[in-house]
């Protein structure tokens, strides 16, 4: 364990909404049981629209390779992901903010996630390390010397006290956040352990591995107390539902499936892709799962009718992983296109009966990106001159701001902070009349004009920099050619 302090390169993030972004496609699939069978086909069926309709709301290129890894911040004011080019970024999920690349890991990134207070940031790399970063402009990290092999998962306990890591030399391990000291292995693996997650309540651990099983350990006794034989192929991914009381694994052979960790018996069985099934996430409130599939698909299935809901398109490749956010009105998904991409649910918003009701079959939802080349890089020998790294992208294309609680079913405004929205100056002269003084109104409008003011000043700033940023870049470029 060692202390490194990492230089955060700082980016102009490009963020577009996509508004509608395709047509939305009825398909034909049925509930499914331990032994069932859904398949969706998006060629069959009838278009139609509906505002309970997942949207792509924002999309980010930053990344030169695969996005592995993503999650969203406590606050909802950040999101990270990881990446097969060995770095992390935090995107700053309000308008005209910066993003930040953070160097240090030596190979590729493969799990990324915030601790529960969002202070933290942890991320798993094939370089056998686990950096705890601190996601800030100064990116600073501290380095855990975790594995022997290639680290494939990271994640803190939902306390923020613990993190288990899981990784290439067949083995689970157990640290401590506060001191980042190692605490147990768990090793009865006797291959590639892929993923391993904490139970909600911290007592359970979940891992799934190349041997085709999937392990449920007591984090007490640090005993293996049920394992899932996985016949039909290893598991990617897996992870606890909300509730505890179940784990869903995303497969090899294109399946998904669901075990009731009290009985060990299979619930549901769902085989809704056509490829390698890479992610899933359980929505906060246990009634859908999200899956990420090489097939370039996402899949949001209905876990209480045991059916598919929705097939998204988006990526231009193999879909990587996706993530809902902690309140459940978002998700985000990466891709071997370097594309991420925030979604607003939507559905999770609607009266579930009256969906069901409207919606007997699932969706498909079509979000190609138009015009989505990225930044322009500037050439690898020279941001190797460079102590920081410089790279030019383009501006947000959207610069308006909503609250993510209050305007949850308004699809026409872009995602950012969740901050709460400056009133309009009427809400006060209409409160006067109900018993608040004019010159507390009076104050109140003076203060929104002052931060009207300091929007204003920060927008300013923001495009000063921009200049100095070219500026420099034509210079490297004239030093170049000379």
């Amino acid at each position: 364990m060692s202390a490194d302090c990492d230089v955060a390169v700082p980016l102009r993030q490009e963020g577009a909404r996509l508004s509608g972004g395709g047509g939305v496609t009825r398909e034909t699939a049925g509930a499914l049981g331990p032994g069932g069978n859904g398949t969706g086909s998006s060629s069959a069926g009838r278009m139609s629209t509906s505002p309970e309709d997942p949207t792509l709301e924002r999309h980010f290129k930053g990344h030169r390779d695969t996005v592995t890894s993503i999650d969203f911040s406590t606050n909802m004011k950040q999101l990270a992901t990881g990446s097969m080019d060995c770095c992390v970024m935090i995107w700053n999920l309000k308008p005209q903010m910066r993003a930040y690349r953070f160097v240090g890991h030596k190979d590729a990134v493969l799990s990324v996630q915030f601790s529960p207070s969002g202070h933290l940031l942890a991320s798993a790399s094939r370089d056998k390390t686990v950096r705890l970063w601190v996601p800030s402009v100064k990116g600073e990290s501290t380095v855990l010397k975790a594995h022997t092999g290639t680290i494939r998962s990271v994640q803190f306990s939902r306390d923020g006290q613990s993190l288990v890591t899981a990784s290439d030399d067949k083995t689970i391990k157990v640290w401590t956040v506060h001191r980042q000291k190692f605490l147990f292995s768990l090793t009865q693996h006797i291959n590639w352990v892929r993923c391993a997650k904490f139970s909600p309540d911290g007592r359970l651990i979940v891992s799934a591995s190349d041997d085709k099983t999937i392990k449920i350990w007591d984090k007490a006794t640090r005993e293996c107390i049920h394992s899932f034989y996985e016949h039909g192929g290893f598991v990617n991914y897996v992870d606890f539902h909300p509730n505890g009381t179940c784990i869903a694994a995303a497969g090899a052979d294109s399946t998904v499936k669901l075990w009731d960790i009290r009985t060990n018996k299979l619930l549901q069985h769902y085989r809704v892709h056509s490829a390698v099934v890479n992610s899933l996430s359980f929505h906060p409130n246990g009634n859908y799962l999200i899956t990420a599939s090489n097939d370039s698909t996402l899949k949001i299935l209905d876990l209480l009718e045991g059916k598919l809901l929705y097939t998204l398109h988006g990526h231009q490749g193999p879909a990587s992983c996706v993530v809902f956010s902690g309140a459940g009105d978002f998700f985000a998904s990466g891709g071997s296109d370097e594309q991420v991409m925030v979604w607003k649910t939507n559905f999770d918003a609607a009266d579930y009966g009256e969906m069901l009701k409207n919606q007997s079959q699932p969706m498909t939802v079509n979000c190609r990106l138009k015009n989505c080349d990225g930044p322009s890089w500037l050439p690898d020998d020279t941001t190797k001159s460079l102590a920081v790294e410089t790279v030019l992208e383009t501006n947000v294309l959207d610069t308006g701001s909503t609250n993510l609680n209050q305007q949850k079913n308004d699809s026409n405004n872009i995602l950012a902070s969740d901050e709460k929205p400056i009133p309009h100056l009427s809400q006060f002269h209409q409160q006067e009349g109900n018993g608040i003084p004019s010159a507390l109104a009076s104050t109140l409008e003076h203060i929104v004009g002052q931060l009207d003011v300091l929007t204003q000043t920060v927008t300013i700033l923001e495009q000063r920099l921009t200049l100095t940023e070219d500026k420099l870049r034509e210079y490297l470029d004239k030093q170049q050619t000379s």
